[in-house]
């Protein structure tokens, strides 16, 4: 049986980059050391980014599936990395078949790739890019109950040995995540602990009212981010724990495991 995670993925293509003061060495070392605190490697890997979403949840089906580069600025090295792991067709029609069952209209998209909420951190994880990974896309409105019933409707992919994999970052504030300041994040990183870490029910809830906890909108003006939490969240029904903390420019950041 798989957990599922809700990890950070860094800033653009952070871990293949030289920054001052190497703000990104534990996040990266976090993400190194996944593998060896999974009880077996997954069979596949289905990854909820925060950089895509649709008006219905949405497959990759690409067998081959190219990266998109989807940021901007970067040295002109990160926009030739690689990461030449197999799709799976069958995955992804097996979580569309999930979905329906639950009642939730889904769809497949036979020519995207892998986004780097995707790539980024699977290249970490996972660098000689062997096991299948296929994408979800988030549904448009981010609405926290739909996200959460969404993981429910994929839970079974644990048991079938797929590990579920919400990449965001909870916090994401662009105009304020390098100013090296607080700003409200470790009062928003408490309530989001406190929340996630809660029995299932009161998580549940706790995750659908996230706009009410202390400094929301500051650390999430949009929640693009934090979306893929919820998926992650929703898969499981038992235990909960903190699975990596840090501060990065002034930030606190966290990464969840559900079992």
């Amino acid at each position: 049986m798989q957990p599922t995670l809700y990890i950070p993925h860094g800033g653009g293509p952070c871990f293949f980059m030289e920054w001052p003061g190497d703000p990104w060495k534990n996040m990266e070392a976090y993400l190194r050391t996944l593998p060896s605190t999974l009880a077996e490697q997954p069979r596949a890997i289905l990854v909820i980014s925060a950089h895509w979403e649709r008006k219905i949840p949405t497959v990759t089906a690409n067998p081959q599936p190219p990266l998109i580069y989807d940021y901007t600025g970067f040295p002109a090295h990160t926009y030739e990395l690689r990461y030449d792991a197999p799709g799976s067709p069958e995955l992804a029609q097996r979580v569309r078949e999930l979905l329906a069952a639950a009642g939730i209209d889904s769809a497949s998209d036979e020519r995207r790739g892998l986004d780097h909420g995707a790539f980024v951190p699977l290249k970490v994880i996972y660098p000689e890019a062997r096991i299948p990974v296929v994408q979800l896309s988030l549904q448009s409105g981010y609405d926290p109950q739909r996200h959460l019933a969404i993981g429910a409707a994929l839970a079974p992919l644990r048991s079938e040995g797929v590990l579920i994999l919400g990449s965001g970052m909870s916090y994401h504030n662009l105009g304020r995540i390098f100013d090296g300041r607080d700003d409200g994040a470790a009062a928003f990183d408490a309530w989001l602990g406190e929340a996630a870490l809660s029995p299932a029910p009161v998580r549940t809830e706790r995750f659908v009212e996230w706009e009410r906890a202390p400094y929301a909108r500051e650390a999430h003006p949009e929640e693009d981010h934090l979306v893929p939490l919820f998926v992650a969240a929703g898969a499981a029904d038992l235990g909960a724990s903190l699975d990596y903390h840090d501060t990065v420019y002034g930030k606190a950041l966290s990464a969840y495991r559900f079992t």
